[in-house]
Order: C-alpha cells, then structure tokens, then sequence
C-alpha cells in the first residue's frame, strides 16, 4: 500500500486520539465507520518498531509489523491507508526517521507522541518528557520533516506557564510539521483536572498551521454537538476525541449515537475478521461497557477467555464459527495456490498422510491433548513413541510438523503460529486417520492416565509462548511425558 501524496488534511477534521491499547485495527475502523475522518494508532515504541518485519498478510488482506516473537505489534489494511496517522514513542531523531521510513508507505501521516504523562513513556525520555528538552524536540520533528513522504506532526501538553508554551509551539512549528495537537492538561494533571480551553485557543491564535484540540472528553465532550462547541471554545481547526470515543466511537455520528449493544457488536466483528487478539478486544469491550460490566453480559464477558467465548457472550457465536472457517480455507487455499513459496519438511513428502486441520485448545478437555492421546495410544499398542519433525517458514515464521507413527508419516498442511500448536496438529491427522479419539470435548474414548500439561501445550497461538526455532531448522523429538505447569498471563496490547 502506498499513499502518494503528502495531502493529508488537518483543518476542520474530527480525529480518533490515540490510545493506548484502544487504538489498534478493529477500532481504528470502526470510528472511520462512524464519522471519524482522521484516526490515530496507539503509541509504538520506535526500539519496538524497529526489531519488526513487513509482512503482507494475504488471508487478512492487511500489512502487518511483526516482532522477533512473531507478535503482530502494528496491522493496518487498505481501507484505512489514507486516514491513519502513526503515532510512535521516541527520544532519538535517527531512530524516529528510521521508523517513519519502516511504515510511510502504509499509512498517511507520522505523529510523534510528546505529550503521555506515563511512566511507560516518559522512562524513556519520550512522551511528555521531551517537553523539557526543546532542542531534542527540534530535532526529531526537523529530521523527520526532512527525511520522511508523509506529513509530520506531534502532539503535546501545555508547560506551567502561558508564555512557555506559546515559545515551545513556535519553536515547533519552525521545523515544518504539518500540524500539532495540544492537551489542555499541564504534565502532572489527570482527566479530572479541568481541561485549559483557553491554552489551546492562544496556541491556536499563535500558530498559522492547524492546530487540534484535545482532552475535551470529560468536561465538554458527551455527544457530537459538543464536538464543535469545544472547537469553536478552543478555536481550534480540528478536534481529536480520545475517552469519549473510546466509551463509543458512534459519538463521531451527526445523528447521534448509536445503541452501545449495536457498537460493540460491530467492533466484535471487526476483531474476529481481522484475527485481533482476546486480550485486547476483551480490554475495548471492558472500556465500552463502564458501569455495565456487572450486568450478566459484562459478567459473561469478564470470565471469557478467548474470541470465541467473547463471541457466544455477545449472541456472535455462529459469525465466530463461519468466519474462523473462512479464514482457514483462505489460507489453505493461499498455500495451495503458491507452492513454489510452501517449504515443507525435509522429507520425502511421498506417503505422508495429510489433512487441513488445526488444534484449538478450546476444543479439548483441560487436561488432555491430541499429543497425550496419541502416545498413550502408541504405548497400549507397544509401538516406537512417535516422532516429531518440525521446520519453520521464512516467509511469514508459521511452522509445520510432520509425525511418524509405526514409520508413517502424517501432516496438516495448515501452517501454524508456534512449533507446539504445529505438533497438535500433526497428532491429530495420525489420530482422524486412524479413527482414534483425540481429547475432544464431549468425545467418547478410553481414559488417558492423568497427567498435567506443561505450560506451553496452554498456548491458543501467543507468540510469547513459543519455543525458538531457527528458519528452516528441522526438530526432531520424541513426545515425553510433561510436566505441570501454570499459564502466564497474556499481556495486553
């Protein structure tokens, strides 16, 4: 995707703030449904950015920067290219421009974050503790102005006085950017601290390039009437909504707001179709129901643990189970029609026994994997325990496992997230083939001794999890017997 001009417009705009954790895919979209015309990602670290690689995802349609550890930590897709603004966490130019250049051709303007309070932020000497350092300030801004196809801005708070602030956005706007942000909230204040209307407005009466208002939501900003009051009160070109919108992104909507159950709904289905992970879809939908999260249906979703059980809280249970399906047979179909780029285990592949299937934890009974069924059906049998090669892909990191049982080789030809869910799979082909039950809830079968699963045999596709395996390495090992473990929590985005 590229985006061939610089015109990306900042005057009488309405913009979705970024956000921390708030502001990845699903919801980018789903405020560009609803009014919004500028939307902003969340804060992402320039070291972060930098350890990751551009994959284009075929199945999701979208680009995705991803990590060493195979986490996606920034996905964007074509529908967004020309309206999505990337915000990043710096405090060195070199590192800044060099992430400008990593995304500028997918998205359509660099921001560069200079006003989060957080530690996260501010330990770094980003966020709002550059404000401190004007001549570092100038620098990234200018080095990026210079360096990068895309339109720069940043966003930042008022200092304690009136007259350093209008001496700092000067001093800014002489690097070239194309627009600043101002949170009327001093570095030390919070949301219940009065938002200053009259720092942004001689911010704006100072600077010929626009400027937008921000930090509007908990005085001023409770539906889209309120929007333009708090432009015209901070006569600001445009105005970036960040809680307000974030509690229901349908507040960009000229005509009102919609129902928060049709909201969440929507989000849900974004999530679902473009693989956002739980965590952080379950974290959105938390901040959308507020004071609702002890309603039955804020219970339901409180307790769920993965994006099927979010779904089936909110009556999505079926569009979960159909869509998942799609986005299988897109990608089975991707690998089939692309052999040249499908590298398969240094084997002979002739005899191998092979299906389309993969493992999801949630199918299966707490404390039983196809893997478990599959060894204690080779040791009632008296056979050789079965044997695992795995390799890793290059192109996109997915791996798959070929086993051999009793010297037969079985594979499932969908590639997987991790070395282990790539094992799972294998086991399974072995065991469908031989009309062998596989741990399956509700599934009749012979009783497995009991045995307590290590940890990562829990991993539903957390690339935290996963073991390391060089590209193209071939993992030969026998399946022992595991050891007890508890999961680690999976961090939010």
């Amino acid at each position: 995707m590229i985006v061939n001009s610089l015109s990306l417009c900042y005057h009488n705009k309405l913009i979705l703030a970024p956000m921390v954790r708030v502001g990845t895919l699903p919801m980018r979209l789903l405020a560009l449904d609803y009014g919004a015309d500028i939307v902003y990602c969340e804060e992402l670290i320039d070291l972060k950015m930098l350890q990751c690689k551009r994959v284009v995802n075929e199945a999701l349609s979208t680009v995705d920067f991803v990590a060493p550890d195979d986490r996606v930590v920034f996905r964007t897709c074509e529908r967004e290219q020309s309206r999505v603004v990337f915000q990043m966490g710096t405090s060195d130019a070199e590192r800044a421009l060099a992430v400008a250049r990593l995304v500028e051709n997918d998205v359509a303007g660099i921001d560069v974050n200079m006003g989060c309070p957080k530690e996260y932020s501010t330990k770094g000497g980003m966020g709002a503790a550059l404000l401190s350092d004007p001549d570092k300030i100038e620098k990234i801004l200018s080095t990026l102005v210079k360096g990068t196809q895309r339109p720069v801005t940043c966003k930042i708070r008022i200092l304690p006085s009136l007259e350093d602030t209008l001496s700092l956005v000067k001093r800014i706007e002489r690097t070239g950017i194309a627009a600043i942000a101002v949170h009327g909230r001093k570095r030390e204040e919070r949301p219940q601290h009065p938002v200053s209307c009259e720092a942004i407005k001689a911010v704006a009466e100072t600077l010929s390039i626009p400027v937008i208002a921000n930090g509007g939501s908990h005085d001023h900003i409770q539906g889209y009437l309120d929007i333009e009051d708090f432009r015209q009160a901070t006569a600001a070109s445009s105005v970036m909504v960040a809680r307000a919108a974030m509690w229901n992104p349908s507040i960009f909507l000229k005509e009102g707001p919609r129902p928060l159950e049709e909201v969440m709904q929507k989000y849900i289905r974004y999530a679902v179709q473009y693989d956002n992970h739980y965590t952080n879809t379950k974290y959105c939908l938390c901040q959308m129901l507020r004071e609702q999260l002890e309603s039955p249906q804020g219970r339901l979703l409180h307790a769920a643990q993965s994006s099927q059980e979010i779904c089936e809280a909110f009556g999505l249970g079926a569009f979960y189970e159909e869509t998942t399906r799609e986005l299988d047979a897109r990608r089975a179909k991707l690998l089939a029609r692309s052999p040249e780029e499908v590298e398969e285990p240094a084997e002979d592949t002739s005899g191998i026994i092979k299906m389309a299937v993969k493992f999801d934890r949630r199918a299966y009974s707490p404390q039983i994997t196809p893997k478990m069924c599959l060894l204690e059906w080779c040791r009632r049998e008296k056979l050789a325990q079965p044997v695992y090669e795995t390799v890793q892909r290059p192109l996109d990191r997915l791996f798959c496992s070929v086993v051999t049982v009793a010297e037969q080789k079985y594979q499932s030809t969908l590639w997987d997230k991790s070395k282990k869910l790539a094992e799972q799979a294998a086991a399974i082909v072995c065991l469908r083939s031989q009309g062998l039950p596989e741990g399956r809830l509700r599934e009749e079968g012979p009783s497995l001794h009991k045995r307590k699963r290590e940890a990562p045999d829990q991993d539903t596709g957390d690339p935290r999890a996963q073991e390391p395996v060089m590209p193209g390495e071939l993992c030969k090992k026998p399946f022992l017997a595991l050891a007890s473990g508890k999961e680690s929590p999976l961090e939010g985005w």
